[in-house]
């Protein structure tokens, strides 16, 4: 059934757009799709039946024009730098445009004393974002992405060693699909959401070692968990290619994993409450992604026994970042005395309620019923 709403859908060729973009479609919306630039991906889209608009996230004008004619909007900031930038024009074009709602993307960890200023950024976005007079604004903070475990599957499905950084932490990874799945549940009926919370997680605690008991069983061959120094992480996340800006904020996450803070308030029911459905299992999410492991991530290919064996002695041989340049880019805006969420009891007691660490002020709050779609 049409709907009359046209909903845009910001980063939309990415992990958790493209799924977005899907639902919305499937549940009647008509549906803007922003992109960098039309690639296969965006042609994807627009075989999908969406409407694909090519344009800057950082760019004031290419945001208002991307709003023309638009009622609601799912932001998904990129995870790179400038994150605080680009949240601010969206919210300003948001406001110009007058939209009725913006489900805003975050995480679930941010604070004003955390140590990735990316992060930072974040709970400053999240806090500027309901000074908007006109729009309503639903936050939507999930932990780490299920993908996250699943970069090395190429490596892993061959060799049967899976290389975390995380210790022995528990984190209940959430499905990218699922977090697209409660963006379109919030932007369904707004009104009933405006000024909530809510984080999507996996169904189940997970840690490194029950991961690799569940590749046992997708992969079909025995996979073993092998807790790696986050240097040997970072030497293979740019021996695939990866920026040092990805593994310089994942090292903080890393270490808040392995200490427990990702484990606060987790599992929670949102995805299902929101849905109607419950949250998809690892092993579903790993299905997916072993069938085509280009959805990983561009830059992620599979390969052969040989090809696995040749990435490990690449990995070896790639030199680890220092972060210098980024630490120099940082410069004044790094703090003296900065505390993950392991570290932080304001933001503990946040988690523990299932919610953003926020200033005073119009506090989101969970909705008290549950959603079911129709």
């Amino acid at each position: 059934m049409a709907n009359a709403q046209k909903i845009l859908v910001t980063s939309a060729a990415g992990r958790i757009g493209r799924d977005a973009v899907r639902f919305f479609l499937e549940s009647g919306f008509e549906v803007r799709a922003m992109v960098r630039r039309q690639d296969g991906r965006a042609d994807e889209l627009s075989a999908l039946g969406a409407e694909v608009f090519v344009g800057n996230l950082f760019d004031f004008g290419d945001l208002t024009t991307a709003m023309q004619g638009i009622t609601r909007a799912f932001h998904i900031p990129p995870f790179a730098p400038h994150l605080l930038h680009n949240t601010m024009l969206v919210c300003l074009a948001a406001q110009e445009a007058k939209l009725e709602a913006l489900v805003l993307l975050s995480g679930w960890n941010p604070s004003p004393e955390h140590p990735s200023m990316l992060t930072r950024e974040h709970w400053i976005a999240n806090n500027i974002a309901r000074w908007m007079p006109d729009v309503g604004v639903i936050h939507l903070n999930p932990g780490i992405f299920a993908f996250t475990y699943l970069l090395t599957t190429p490596v892993t499905r061959k060799l049967g060693a899976l290389p975390l950084p995380f210790g022995n932490g528990a984190n209940a990874p959430v499905a990218e699909r699922d977090i697209a799945r409660c963006g379109v549940a919030l932007l369904k009926d707004p009104q009933r959401y405006v000024g909530t919370s809510w984080r999507p997680t996996g169904p189940a605690m997970l840690t490194g070692a029950d991961v690799a008991e569940i590749l046992t069983e997708v992969f079909g061959r025995r996979v073993r968990h092998q807790p790696i120094s986050f240097k040997m992480f970072c030497k293979a996340a740019r021996a695939m290619g990866f920026p040092d800006f990805d593994t310089h904020n994942l090292r903080h996450y890393a270490e808040e994993i392995a200490n427990g803070a990702f484990a606060i308030g987790a599992p929670t029911d949102h995805v299902e409450r929101l849905t109607g459905s419950p949250a998809e299992s690892f092993k579903t999410t790993a299905e997916r992604y072993a069938a085509d492991v280009r959805r990983l991530a561009p830059n992620v290919s599979d390969a052969s026994t040989f090809g696995a064996m040749a990435f490990m002695v690449k990995m070896l041989l790639t030199r680890a970042p220092t972060f210098k340049d980024l630490s120099q880019y940082e410069a004044n805006a790094q703090l003296s005395a900065p505390k993950g969420g392991h570290e932080n009891p304001n933001w503990q007691d946040a988690a523990r309620r299932d919610q953003l660490m926020l200033l005073d002020g119009p506090s989101p709050t969970q909705a008290p019923a549950p959603f079911k779609t129709a």
